[in-house]
C-alpha cells in the first residue's frame, strides 16, 4: 500500500509511460523530499509511517498551509492523551467510492461505519495514509504547534476556531453553525 507516498507535485512523462515507472520517480521524489532532509524520521525517534499517516490526514482536514501546524498539534495532544482522533476526513476515506465520490459528505450515521479508517469507532491512526501530502503537511506533522486545544472545527470563511476541551468546542459549534453542527 503506497498511497501516502506518492509525492504531489508536477511531473512530465512520456505518455506512454508505464504507471510502475511513474510510480517509481514520485517515490523516490519522496524520499528526495522528505526522508533525506528530515534525520528524524528513523525507528528510533519517529516512524516514517506515522508521520505520513499524520500528514494525510493534516492535508485532507486544513483549509491552508496556515492551519496545519495547529490541526497537527491537536492530533498529536488526542494521541498522547489517549483519545479517539475523531476525524472526519477518516471517515470520508472509509466511506468514499467510484459512485458517491472519494471525499463525500458524511452525517452522525457514518461514525457507526465498521472501518479501520473510522477514528470516531477506533483508537490510533488509520492502517495507511488516507492521501499524498504534501510537504506542508508532512513538515506541520513533524512540527507541531504548541496548543492547548483538543478540538477545532472551520467556521463557514474556512477560518479555524480551537477548544481546550468537548463544552468549549459544543460553544465554538453553536456559535458558528447555530443549532447545526459543521458538515
Amino acid at each position: 500500500h503506497l498511497e501516502g507516498y506518492y509525492f504531489p507535485g508536477t511531473y512530465l512523462f512520456p505518455i506512454q509511460e508505464e504507471g510502475l515507472a511513474v510510480g517509481k520517480v514520485m517515490l523516490a521524489k519522496f524520499n528526495e523530499q522528505v526522508v533525506k532532509p528530515n534525520k528524524q524520521l528513523s525507528k528510533e525517534i519517529i516512524n516514517t509511517d506515522t508521520i505520513v499517516k499524520i500528514a494525510s490526514i493534516i492535508q485532507r482536514e486544513a483549509a491552508g498551509k496556515n492551519d496545519m501546524r495547529l490541526i497537527s498539534g491537536i492530533i498529536w495532544n488526542r494521541m498522547f492523551a489517549g483519545m479517539k482522533l475523531d476525524i472526519d476526513a477518516t471517515l470520508q476515506y472509509a466511506k468514499g467510492n467510484e459512485k458517491i465520490g472519494w471525499w463525500p459528505k458524511i452525517g452522525p450515521e457514518d461514525k457507526l461505519i465498521d472501518s479501520p479508517y473510522n477514528t470516531y469507532k477506533y483508537e490510533g491512526l488509520p492502517p495507511t495514509p488516507i492521501a499524498n501530502p504534501g510537504k506542508d503537511a508532512i513538515n506541520a506533522a513533524l512540527n507541531p504547534a504548541k496548543t492547548a486545544c483538543y478540538f477545532y472545527l472551520h467556521d463557514r470563511r474556512r477560518q479555524i476556531h480551537c477548544a481546550k476541551n468537548y463544552e468549549d468546542h459544543l460553544t465554538n459549534i453553536r456559535r458558528y453553525y447555530g443549532t447545526r453542527r459543521p458538515r
